[in-house]
C-alpha cells in the first residue's frame, strides 16, 4: 500500500485482491464496454460530451470506459474509492473545484467504477472532447437528458 499526495489531497492506493462481485461486473464490461462516464448526459455537440456523476453517501457508480480526452471537476467535497483496470484499489479525499486533465493515446484506455465512501453527497462533471486519439465509444439514449 502506498499513501501519496496528489493536488495536495491524500490518495491511498493499493493492490489487493477485490470482491467477488466487483471482479465479475469488471470482467462484463470488458465483454460491453461502457462508455457511459456518467450517470447522465447532460450536453453533446460534435466536439464534446458533458456528463453528470452524483452519488449520495453509500452509491456507486460502476464501471465505465474512458476512451477519450477529457476532464472532470468535482462539485462538491467527499470521499471517495475507486477500482481500477490497472488492479488497482484508489480512496481519494475530494474538495469542491478540484479537477483533473486526462488524455489517452491511441488504443488506450481507462476502466474503473466510483464509489461514495464519505458522509456527504458527491458530484462531478466529466467533460470528453469527442476529437481525440479513440474513436468516442456509443452511449444509449436513455442516459441522454431531453
Amino acid at each position: 500500500m502506498a499513501l501519496t499526495m496528489l493536488d495536495k489531497q491524500p490518495v491511498k492506493t493499493e493492490t489487493t485482491a477485490w470482491p467477488p462481485e466487483i471482479t465479475a461486473e469488471f470482467e462484463r464490461e470488458k465483454q460491453n464496454p461502457n462508455g457511459c462516464v456518467g450517470q447522465r448526459l447532460l450536453s453533446e455537440n460534435e466536439r464534446v460530451r458533458i456528463w453528470e456523476i452524483r452519488l449520495r453517501p453509500g452509491q456507486r457508480f460502476g464501471f465505465h470506459r474512458h476512451v477519450l480526452d477529457y476532464f472532470w471537476s468535482v462539485l462538491t467535497d467527499g470521499k471517495a474509492r475507486a477500482y481500477v483496470s490497472d488492479g488497482s484499489m484508489v480512496e481519494h479525499t475530494y474538495k469542491a473545484g478540484e479537477t483533473r486533465h486526462e488524455s489517452h493515446a491511441k488504443g488506450h484506455y481507462k476502466v474503473h467504477d466510483l464509489a461514495n465512501i464519505g458522509d456527504t453527497d458527491l458530484n462531478f462533471i466529466t467533460v470528453e472532447f469527442l476529437d481525440s486519439a479513440n474513436k468516442p465509444l456509443p452511449v444509449p439514449d436513455n442516459v441522454r437528458v431531453k
